[in-house]
């Protein structure tokens, strides 16, 4: 990894923690808009923010979860990561596939992800008498924040790609 890409990737990593941190009370929790979120688009364009978004959202939870702004704890530490890094893997896999001329397949990714990674830890967490559906209404309430995120995030990236911001 270039020294370029390296502080990229640690920018990106940076700007996801602060956000989340500096919004906690829409970040966290079962209705969540995590605005940082939008990040997730940014492998449309350069696949190395794979490492900060993962990297970002994993520092997040961690000191989310130490300072009691997240509820989940530590569990969110390990399966809010895994979201977000199988999401941002899979919206740089399918970034090709578009409908129309926009790629709502990869856009897709993000929500689907969180919808069932989050809402299964919210469900477990919240509902355990009854997991599947509390998977289904925390996954939905999450789901709803996270498609705000993306669609942010997909203006974002057209900001990104006239800037230039991402090319070598």
């Amino acid at each position: 990894m270039s020294t370029k890409t390296f502080a990229r990737v640690a920018m990106i990593a940076a700007i996801y923690t602060v956000l989340t941190l500096c919004l906690a009370p829409i970040s966290f929790g079962n209705f969540q808009i995590r605005i940082s979120e939008a990040l997730t688009m940014l492998p449309l364009i350069y696949q190395p923010s794979i490492i900060g978004v993962t990297l970002g959202c994993f520092l997040s939870n961690l000191v989310g979860a130490m300072t009691g702004m997240n509820p989940t704890g530590m569990l969110d530490s390990v399966i809010g990561t895994l979201a977000t890094l199988g999401a941002a893997y899979c919206t740089w896999k399918l970034r090709d596939v578009k409908i129309g001329k926009l790629p709502l397949l990869s856009m897709a990714m993000p929500v689907i992800w969180n919808f069932v990674f989050v809402g299964a830890e919210l469900g477990y967490m919240m509902m355990p008498e009854n997991v599947i559906l509390g998977t289904v209404i925390f996954g939905a309430e999450v789901a709803v924040g996270e498609i705000i995120a993306v669609i942010l995030g997909y203006f974002v990236n057209r900001i990104f790609i006239k800037t230039k911001i991402f090319e070598k």
